[in-house]
């Protein structure tokens, strides 16, 4: 039998510095229960209004959805800027730790729990659908960033100089 033209080792994220182990392992969680949903995550992906979502999701269906890993008290109360996430996503959800307070999350979100295993489902998102325009685009940039991101890891040199 012979031997695949290419294989891909197991990937991981490289660590920016901006998130605490506590993040980092949230992130880790979502993603895994995302994927087991039929989801496929972006982490860090920048947003069109300049806004960094921590996890953009899409499905088959083309339902996007965002998800902000909160990792403390304090960073959910000193962080407001995931009002503005609802205008790029169908579903808005928060990621916490098991010992996160809930009942100071806003009742107009989806709430998982996670740690760094995976993650379960403690409140469905409302879904407010995007509009066909936003959702086209969403959907292009997502694609266009995963697949920057996996030519930038198998061939970093290609990807010098080229933001995504």
């Amino acid at each position: 039998m012979s031997e695949p033209a290419f294989a891909l080792s197991p990937l991981t994220m490289p660590v920016d510095g901006r998130q605490s182990e506590t993040a980092r392992a949230l992130q880790r969680g979502t993603l895994r229960y995302l994927a087991a949903r039929g989801l496929m995550g972006v982490p860090e992906f920048g947003l069109a209004s300049g806004r960094r979502a921590d996890i953009a999701a899409i499905d088959a269906r083309g339902e996007v959805w965002v998800i902000e890993i909160k990792s403390s008290v304090i960073d959910f109360r000193t962080d407001r800027k995931w009002v503005e996430y609802r205008l790029h996503c169908d579903r808005l959800f928060f990621a916490v730790s098991p010992d996160f307070p809930l009942d100071i999350l806003p009742e107009e979100t989806g709430v998982l729990v996670a740690d760094q295993f995976g993650a379960g489902l403690i409140r469905e998102a409302p879904r407010h659908p995007l509009p066909g325009a936003t959702r086209k685009a969403l959907t292009l940039r997502l694609a266009r960033t995963a697949a920057g991101r996996l030519m930038g890891l198998m061939d970093p040199e290609a990807m010098r100089g080229i933001e995504l």
